[in-house]
């Protein structure tokens, strides 16, 4: 024979807000088990004459709220097995209440019949403390689980579960994150109660305030300042929406896909810079000018019907899983090289034909990364030297056949070309084989020399002489100079 647990709201905190049915129901009840007894409910049913069996000694046995909840259920269960219980849960039973969860998710597979008696929520007194409209859009929270990533700043949010100093901690510096330091939130204890407290105060603030229990709730308003919403990706579309909306910028408007290759290849190479100098604000910004030229081409995509930022999130969302089988399934890799082969075992099965290893080589990529690319692909099937002084005694071969072509009498531009194309291609080789990107040490040389040439036209300058006053030699002294300078 299955037996029943019967699963109640005790309300938001007094007896007078029991619902009548659930107060005769508690009056028949020979034994309450209750998750709490801290709940004020429970002192005046108690008073009453009604037995209670709480799990408040489950808290101390265990670290981990998981833990607690777990043993609550599995005790039910057992409970269940033999008799018609009641479990009693503060406010509604299908709010904020992981134990009813558990209890009517295995409830079937255990035999047990889990009936919902209902209950007051204390969402209806809350709304009223803090005078809000919950239709124009809410959040409800767990304080003890709460992540940044479920913080919608734009809404209304209220957190339950805010009984004491450490949550209360928590809580702030996770909404700090995301709110100014000063942001207006309000503490609410014991709402809708003859006892009600509710005082606002700043976000800083929060865990400073001592006069917490299990009724006390947050209240969090929306950020409706629009330079505090800077953070939020939907600020940076609707940002972006605005520009290229009809009546935006007109040099917004005017671009597509094409006009805007040079200046994200621009935008990459400054945040490269960045990089080098070790400049964290600088990265940032160069970050979100990165940033900006795939949410104008996302929104041109839109514009045209094709796709929008949520296609592009969605492919490459789809793309990391599918790559990092070793992450998100049941692959092993303990090493980058292990990763390596399964990223390129991966991309095999995608491509499902035979087709040739340099095919898909992006052309528009810089001749330095393209060389060292396909060099790369070449490698991936043995076309590659296992050392590096082959590929030198390359580079000195070529750099004859070079220097052959440079003696001749009469020089020919296109065979010298073909010559230093394979003094490059070979170069870029012993890069590879080193571990030297070829393309970002190029790049360091030419801001090398940047800084070094500005040094000599400084020194120019101060001399009050012409460039032409100097010879080679006494611009080259210039040049050693920003060499001994560390420049």
């Amino acid at each position: 024979m299955s037996h029943r647990i019967t699963i109640i709201g005790l309300g938001a905190g007094e007896l007078e807000q029991l619902p009548l049915g659930i107060y005769r129901l508690l009056k028949n009840t020979s034994l309450l088990y209750a998750r709490t007894m801290e709940h004020p409910v429970l002192k005046e049913l108690s008073e009453e004459g009604l037995s209670i069996s709480s799990f408040d000694a489950v808290y101390e046995k265990h670290d981990r709220f998981e833990e607690v909840y777990e043993e609550i259920v599995e005790t039910l269960f057992q409970k269940a097995l033999s008799e018609d219980i009641v479990y009693g849960v503060p406010g509604h039973p299908l709010i904020a209440e992981k134990t009813v969860q558990l209890l009517l998710s295995q409830g079937s597979e255990r035999g047990i019949d889990v009936i919902i008696k209902g209950g007051q929520s204390f969402l209806d007194p809350m709304f009223t403390a803090i005078k809000v409209d919950p239709v124009e859009g809410f959040q409800f929270l767990d304080g003890t689980s709460l992540s940044v990533m479920d913080l919608n700043t734009h809404q209304h949010i209220i957190i339950s579960q805010v009984y004491d100093a450490f949550i209360a901690s928590e809580v702030k510096l996770t909404l700090m994150e995301r709110y100014p330091d000063d942001h207006q939130v309000c503490l609410v204890t014991g709402a809708g109660m003859s006892s009600e407290q509710v005082k606002w105060l700043p976000l800083y603030e929060l865990d400073r305030e001592m006069e917490l229990s299990n009724l006390t709730s947050v209240y969090v308003s929306p950020i409706n300042i629009p330079e505090q919403q800077y953070k939020e990706f939907w600020k940076l579309r609707e940002i972006i929406d605005r520009l290229r909306a009809p009546d935006g910028c007109p040099w917004d408007r005017a671009q597509t896909h094409v006009t805007l290759k040079r200046f994200l290849i621009e935008e990459a190479y400054e945040l490269i810079d960045a990089i080098d100098q070790d400049d964290i604000d600088n990265i940032i910004e160069e970050l979100g000018d990165v940033l900006l030229q795939v949410m104008l081409h996302a929104k041109i995509g839109e514009d045209d019907g094709f796709f929008s930022i949520d296609d592009v999130i969605e492919s490459i969302s789809e793309k990391m899983v599918r790559r990092h089988p070793h992450v998100f399934g049941d692959a092993i890799a303990h090493s980058p090289e292990d990763v390596e082969k399964t990223w390129q075992q991966v991309k095999k099965t995608e491509k499902g034909t035979e087709e040739s290893l340099l095919k898909d080589v992006n052309e528009s990529l810089p001749k330095l990364m393209q060389a060292e690319e396909i060099q790369k692909r070449a490698a991936k099937v043995g076309f590659d030297w296992n050392d590096v002084w082959p590929a030198w005694e390359k580079v000195l071969e070529e750099l004859e056949e070079f220097k052959a072509e440079l003696n001749q009498t009469e020089r020919d531009t296109a065979k010298m070309a073909d010559e230093f194309g394979d003094v490059l291609f070979a170069c870029v080789n012993v890069a590879r084989l080193v571990k030297i990107d070829a393309e970002l040490a190029l790049h360091g040389t030419i801001n090398k020399f940047r800084t070094r040439f500005e040094f000599v036209e400084r020194s120019v300058r101060e001399s009050e002489k012409g460039w032409s006053d100097y010879t080679l030699e006494e611009l080259d002294h210039f040049w050693n100079q920003a060499k001994e300078q560390g420049l």
